[in-house]
């Protein structure tokens, strides 16, 4: 199930929790968890975004084992908060100088692709109502899209591939095209339904917040 509420501690204490969470993820055998419980602090608070995302660029920088399993933890991680939060204007510069030093030293490496996805990111996240859900940070650690089934009055269930910042109206307009209603003069949005209610989805609502909510 999605993260439910918390209770916390004072910001320092929040942030040695999260450097100690850090430190496991590098051997953690299902990292995905884990994963999920640090982007949940950092959007419960805020100001540990930028601390999480200092963190990740030095255990990133000069490891012992460059592209091994507790590195790639790292960059994944990295991936996902670059798809979940944008950090302040100082952090991004240096993220971004490390991302292109990375690129440069490690050509075609597995290091220098997140690079590149999480670059391509961070220049379309403008933050998130929810953290992702468990199979998004699934596809995300394989810089792969998610399947997203819409189900369709008179019509056969679509799917459709989505990304972090995929809107409700893009996958709208999308699915008007495919059913050839494009020329049609009425309106078109997405509808979540849930056992107690059904609601319209915003269209500026993302869908793998949506997504989240489901799981």
């Amino acid at each position: 199930t999605a993260p439910g509420p918390r209770s916390y501690t004072t910001l320092r204490d929040e942030a040695v929790k999260l450097f100690n969470s850090l430190q496991q993820l590098e051997s953690e055998r299902d990292p995905v968890p884990l994963m999920q419980g640090v982007l949940q602090t950092c959007l419960d608070l805020p100001p540990l975004v930028d601390e999480i995302y200092c963190q990740l660029v030095k255990q990133t920088t000069e490891p012992p084992a460059p592209g091994g399993q507790g590195d790639l933890h790292y960059w994944q991680l990295l991936t996902c908060m670059s798809c979940t939060f944008l950090p302040s204007p100082p952090v991004l510069c240096f993220l971004r100088f490390h991302l292109d030093r990375t690129e440069k030293r490690f050509p075609a490496s597995e290091m220098a692709k997140y690079a590149c996805f999480i670059r391509e990111a961070l220049g379309k996240t403008k933050g998130r109502e929810c953290v992702p859900s468990l199979e998004e940070i699934l596809v995300l650690m394989q810089r792969q899209e998610m399947i997203c089934t819409v189900h369709c009055p008179g019509a056969p269930a679509c799917s459709v591939a989505i990304s972090s910042h995929t809107t409700a109206e893009e996958v709208a307009q999308e699915l008007v095209s495919r059913l050839g209603l494009s020329q049609s003069p009425n309106l078109f949005a997405l509808y979540e339904q849930s056992r107690r209610r059904e609601q319209p989805v915003g269209s500026a609502t993302l869908l793998a917040d949506v997504l989240t909510r489901f799981e």
